[in-house]
């Protein structure tokens, strides 16, 4: 028995799809695995944007998950929110397979970061500083856009790039 891919072949709706819920994603799950028990284990994180269009987030060395990409920078994280009605596997999500890149607190990119952080999620300025913070860049190695049903696609790094949108 011959089976048929799932995926649909890469296009401009799936790029433009993928980009758009990474702009616009305020959180995200993070999924990373527990160096103590070698465990798969979940947990929310804020999210936003640097300058290169790639997902970042602010997080304490206090966090689980930030121990656990302390010790293995692959992850995933789980982008796109269901709709207030509706079926909640009808709305798109994006998993993106990722290494965590963790921001020297010295750097001029930390700086940058930190602007563009605040100007973009303005409640963090509560915790931005605290020394036990920092900023982690998740640098997509691919992803799986789920567009809704009988809507999927593989997608490459380079398909997640800002500059691959067209209208």
């Amino acid at each position: 028995m011959t089976q048929t891919s799932p995926f649909r072949p890469t296009d401009n709706t799936a790029r433009n799809l993928a980009c758009e819920l990474i702009d616009t994603a305020t959180y995200g799950a993070l999924a990373t695995v527990r160096p103590d028990l070698g465990l798969p284990s979940v947990s929310r994180v804020a999210l936003a944007t640097d300058i290169r269009g790639e997902p970042v987030t602010l997080i304490s060395t206090l966090a689980d998950h930030t121990r656990a990409l302390q010790t293995n920078p692959a992850c995933a994280l789980l982008i796109g929110e269901p709709e207030e009605t509706g079926d909640p596997l009808i709305h798109p999500r994006l998993t993106l397979h990722a290494n965590a890149v963790f921001i020297p607190r010295d750097s001029a990119e930390h700086s940058d970061l930190r602007t563009r952080y605040l100007s973009l999620r303005p409640k963090a300025k509560l915790y931005v500083d605290f020394a036990d913070f920092g900023f982690v860049r998740f640098e997509p190695l691919d992803a799986v856009l789920n567009g809704g049903f009988g809507k999927a696609w593989r997608l490459a790094p380079a398909d997640l790039k800002p500059d691959q949108r067209t209208t």
